[in-house]
């Protein structure tokens, strides 16, 4: 019996899943019928792929041979749909990842300008932390991805959208404090005792340790899951913490809160749009980037006019 794509799905499910009862719900099947699937591919390739275990599953070596392969075959599949509906350059359906510190502050400006230029595009938006995204974007799940440089992932080419320049937020009385014992605005000089910061994982985090120069083994807060509780925390006195340009429009509203921009150069992220250097680009990406672009420099204007220089 030939391989079948169907079998190559179905087994995958079954090997992040470990389980024939919820890889059944992942693929949308029958657990008997799953379990026949997969009997029918290990017969037609003459091994085993796995050990049937009274509680779960666990792959063989040859499993986890098959398992990578297949996941290559079912990204390049994927590649082929996603070219055919991308044929006439930013319309049919498009799946975007979004990290968490831009999603909230970008796609907002993003949408409205999709809908401006009256697009006929699907756009679903997929939110999840940095590393999530760039492995599925690797695996073929989601056709690009909006994220902070550096992508030291394979096979992935990017394009630069704009610089997102950090701010320093906390309240009136901290900031003015603060202040008042520094002669020179630099994110090295901030407290590492008073600085709060995201949960490990996010990108931001570590970035602002960097810009901080602080090492991530000292004492610090990591903690908060949005830049929203982060904000919340810090105008009630809590803290420092610092902030992305983009989020300012947002975030900078929250009562007691006090904004100061660091002296030059100032610290900042790159943020870009990022694809598989296999998946076709017939003009899609730099369509969207334009439309991400204009975005990001309306917020930054934004944050420019009302936020200090």
């Amino acid at each position: 019996m030939a391989l079948s794509l169907k079998q190559l799905k179905y087994f995958v499910a079954l090997a992040e899943a470990r389980s024939f009862g919820q890889a059944a719900s992942m693929v949308h099947i029958t657990q008997p019928a799953l379990s026949q699937q997969i009997k029918e591919m290990e017969a037609g390739l003459g091994i085993s792929l796995l050990e049937r275990l009274p509680r779960g599953i666990r792959l063989t070596r040859a499993g986890h041979d098959v398992l990578e392969r297949a996941r290559v075959v079912l990204a390049d599949v994927r590649d082929i749909e996603r070219s055919a509906r991308l044929q006439t350059g930013l319309t049919g359906r498009l799946m975007l990842g979004v990290i968490p510190t831009i999603a909230p502050y970008l796609l907002p400006q993003a949408l409205t300008r999709i809908r401006a230029r009256d697009l006929t595009l699907e756009l679903r938006v997929r939110e999840a932390q940095t590393s999530v995204l760039l492995q599925e974007l690797a695996e073929g799940h989601i056709d690009a991805a909006v994220v902070s440089l550096p992508v030291s992932h394979p096979g992935l080419v990017s394009e630069t959208l704009f610089t997102d320049r950090f701010i320093l937020a906390g309240s009136t009385e901290r900031l003015a404090a603060w202040q008042r014992n520094k002669s020179v605005l630099r994110p090295d000089l901030v407290p590492k005792e008073q600085l709060l910061l995201l949960d490990e994982g996010h990108c931001l985090a570590d970035q602002a340790l960097d810009v901080c120069s602080m090492d991530r083994q000292r004492q610090i807060d990591l903690g908060a899951s949005s830049l929203a509780t982060l904000t919340g925390l810090v105008a009630q006195g809590f803290g420092l913490t610092l902030l992305p340009e983009i989020s300012l429009r947002t975030e900078s509203t929250a009562p007691g809160l006090a904004l100061v921009r660091f002296y030059t150069p100032e610290p900042y992220r790159t943020i870009a749009l990022v694809r598989r250097a296999s998946s076709a680009d017939d003009g899609w990406m730099g369509e969207l980037a334009q439309i991400l672009k204009d975005a990001g420099a309306e917020l930054i204007e934004f944050s420019r006019k009302n936020c200090g220089r």
